[in-house]
C-alpha cells in the first residue's frame, strides 16, 4: 500500500520524531491506511465471535504508537513496532474478555499465511502468543520474522531487509517457525 510513498513516510517520521507536527499530521492518514489494512485482514481471520472490530483494533494500536517513545527508522521499522503493537492489543483484548467472561471469550485468529488461509480453523491468540514469546527465548530471529510476515503482512523480501538476512533465510525460518509453532499449540 505505501509502495509510492515509502521514501515519504520515512521522512515523515523522522520528522514527527523531530517535533515536526505538521510531519506528523501528513503522516496520520499514511500510516491509518497501513494500519486499517492490517487490521482489515486480522478481522478476516478472526472466529465470528470475536468483537474488537479493525477499526477499534487501528484506533488501540495508532494511540499506543503515538504515544511511544520509539525512535522510527523508517516504514519498516514502524511497521514492525505496529506488529507488534497490534498483537499486544489483540492480547490485552483476550485477556479482557477472558476475565470478563468465565470459561470463554477468546480471540481467535488463524495461523498461516495471510494471503491463502481463509478457511484454516481459528486458534486462541493468547495461546499464539505464549508459544511466539516461547520462540523468542528460543530464536528472537524467527519470532520476528513470524510477526513481521503475520501481523504486519511484509513479504519475504520487506522481513530479509528489515532482518537484515537473506530472503531464503526467511523463508527457512518462516517454515521453521511455523512448525514449531503448530506443534506447541497442539500440544496445549
Amino acid at each position: 500500500m505505501w509502495d509510492s510513498e515509502r521514501g515519504e513516510v520515512t521522512q515523515l517520521l523522522t520528522a514527527w520524531r523531530a517535533g515536526d507536527e505538521a510531519a506528523g499530521e501528513r503522516l496520520m492518514p499514511l500510516v491509518y491506511a497501513e494500519l486499517h489494512a492490517i487490521a482489515a485482514r486480522y478481522a478476516r481471520d478472526e472466529h465470528a465471535a470475536a468483537t474488537l472490530q479493525p477499526t477499534a483494533l487501528v484506533n488501540e494500536a495508532y494511540l499506543r504508537l503515538v504515544d511511544s517513545d520509539v525512535p522510527w527508522e523508517g516504514r519498516r521499522h514502524f511497521l514492525a513496532i505496529a506488529a507488534r503493537t497490534m498483537r499486544r492489543v489483540l492480547v490485552d483484548h483476550a485477556r479482557a474478555r477472558c476475565r470478563d467472561k468465565r470459561g470463554g471469550g477468546v480471540v481467535n485468529v488463524t495461523l498461516g499465511d495471510p494471503a491463502s488461509d481463509a478457511g484454516a480453523d481459528p486458534i486462541d491468540i493468547i495461546a499464539v502468543d505464549t508459544a511466539l514469546e516461547r520462540l523468542a527465548e528460543i530464536d528472537e530471529r524467527k519470532a520476528r520474522a513470524v510477526e513481521l510476515h503475520y501481523f504486519a503482512g511484509l513479504d519475504y523480501d520487506e522481513i530479509a531487509h528489515a532482518l537484515d538476512i537473506s530472503p531464503a533465510t526467511v523463508h527457512r525460518d518462516l517454515r521453521f517457525a511455523k512448525s514449531w509453532l503448530f506443534d506447541q499449540l497442539r500440544k496445549e
